[in-house]
């Protein structure tokens, strides 16, 4: 295999695609810099990694679960010791500042020492037995075999907390990771690898969704299927799991709120709503991308998120600015229509509006920070996911009418509300549909040992990640009667 090629993980070992194709990955900050190249993986590939998983996973089932838990702390420590190497990969492969890509790998560190941990306290439950002479209780056993589809956005974090899971709780795996940025997933491999995980207990494989993907999607020896991305796949791969009878979890996309209230500090409302929006260049499923602010308010809110977005130094993500590259001209140019689309709506651009000038940006997909006044809900960018440093201000002139904007999108992800009023608060937390609610802070960010998912079109509200709840997802409960 040429030096610059990386292959695919399958059966222990590091393999070259049965098509013998490579796709390549470039930097988004300098399409001319190629940073590898990656198997084109077929169908014959896929299947490989299925029944590499499908032999390997009743002899991981067997394996006590703290000495599990003992390769999880080993990736996790040698995850550690290449932190810096893990957060330069993913900065130029994705994008992310390195202040934004530190704190990702660090996630992924902290999810498999967390789920290391677990694999001691997570077994079963002992129940009360109606008669005597009699042992009632249950126990948790694992699914099987998990694909597990991760998407660009956080190359390394969400292919974290689908795997550590998974395997703390006796499952083997097939991982797909997203074309766009699969080097730091590849990276994570490696240390299971070195970290002692058997051969066949982990896969890793890259290549197109419609063949990788769909091929372990529809596998029959596939039981249980965790995909994060867009909702149009989403919708597709629940349907294709389902189809099968397997278990699956689909998490997707968002057009989250922030409500600001005539009581809220304003300066603190534009920083966490510029944070919300142009963190990770607006790339995350969590991302504010509607302001709705009282009219009480709306002008000096208005004044300082310009002046918020205006001051946002983009760059590189490997120079640390204010805000990185998208991370492919697509999703570039995506977000590029999508400007044009709120003017031709008739929303006031206050702010952005297209691509930083000067040679430095020549190359690279870089877009300005974004900001649209005067938008009302029925617009196309106050409805629909742009994934991007777009944010659109709707002016509200009341709590009920804040709560009814911000429902009234086919998402519900993640939302917030600024407010000092109590009552207001608590009303939010029960009014608005989202599957996570914060008061005072952004909508993006979630600590990993709580539950995380959405409702409605964000998620397929089967199962939630992370925490307790995602070895719910991987395990099955067996009901025990023991007479004595």
């Amino acid at each position: 295999m040429p030096s610059d090629a990386y292959g695919n993980y399958v059966d222990g070992t590091w393999t070259e695609s049965d098509s013998g194709d490579t796709f390549e990955l470039r930097n988004p900050a300098d399409p001319d810099e190629v940073i590898g190249r990656f198997q084109y993986s077929t169908t014959a590939d896929a299947n490989a990694g299925v029944e590499a998983a499908t032999a390997a996973q009743p002899g991981w089932a067997e394996v006590p679960a703290p000495e599990r838990g003992d390769i999880l702390k080993e990736t996790a420590k040698r995850l550690e010791d290449r932190k810096e190497e893990l957060t330069k990969t993913l900065s130029r492969e994705e994008g992310k500042t390195l202040s934004e890509a530190r704190p990702e790998v660090q996630r992924a560190i902290d999810i498999f020492y967390y789920y290391a941990q677990k694999t001691r306290d997570y077994r079963g439950t002992v129940k009360a037995a109606s008669g005597t002479d009699s042992n009632l209780y249950t126990v948790q056993e694992p699914v099987g075999v998990a694909a597990l589809i991760t998407p660009w956005n956080y190359p390394i974090a969400i292919p974290a907390w689908k795997l550590a899971p998974a395997l703390a709780a006796g499952n083997a795996v097939v991982l797909k990771p997203a074309s766009q940025a699969p080097n730091v997933a590849r990276k994570l491999f490696e240390c299971l690898d070195e970290a002692g995980v058997p051969d066949g207990v982990a896969n890793f494989v890259t290549g197109s969704g419609s063949e990788v993907g769909e091929t372990i999607v529809q596998h029959d020896d596939v039981d249980a299927v965790s995909f994060t991305g867009s909702a149009e796949v989403g919708s597709h791969v629940y349907d294709s799991a389902t189809d099968g009878k397997k278990r699956i979890q689909a998490e997707m996309g968002g057009k989250n709120p922030t409500v600001v209230m005539p009581s809220a500090d304003v300066e603190q409302s534009v920083d966490i709503v510029g944070a919300g929006t142009f963190g990770v260049t607006g790339q995350a499923c969590t991302a504010c991308s509607r302001a709705i602010v009282h009219e009480a308010v709306a002008e000096e809110f208005r004044s300082g998120i310009v002046d918020y977005a205006e001051n946002i130094d983009v760059g590189p993500g490997v120079e640390d600015p204010g805000m990185g590259p998208h991370v492919s001209e697509s999703e570039l140019q995506g977000t590029l229509e999508y400007i044009d689309v709120g003017k031709r709506e008739g929303a006031t651009l206050e702010a952005g509006g297209g691509r930083p000038t000067g040679d430095e940006y020549a190359d690279g997909y870089f877009v300005e920070p974004t900001v649209f006044s005067d938008v009302s809900p029925d617009m196309r960018i106050a409805r629909e996911e742009i994934f991007g440093p777009v944010l659109s201000i709707i002016e509200v002139g009341s709590f009920e009418e804040a709560v009814e904007v911000a429902n009234d999108v086919e998402y519900g992800l993640s939302a917030s509300i600024v407010t000092d009023d109590h009552s207001e608060a608590n009303r939010f937390v029960d009014e608005v549909e989202a599957g996570v609610v914060k008061v005072n802070e952004k909508t993006t960010g979630l600590e990993l040992h709580v539950p995380f998912g959405g409702c409605k079109r964000s998620s397929s509200e089967t199962f939630r990640e992370q925490g307790e709840a995602a070895m719910d997802f991987y395990t099955i409960s067996k009901t025990v009667y023991e007479g004595y």
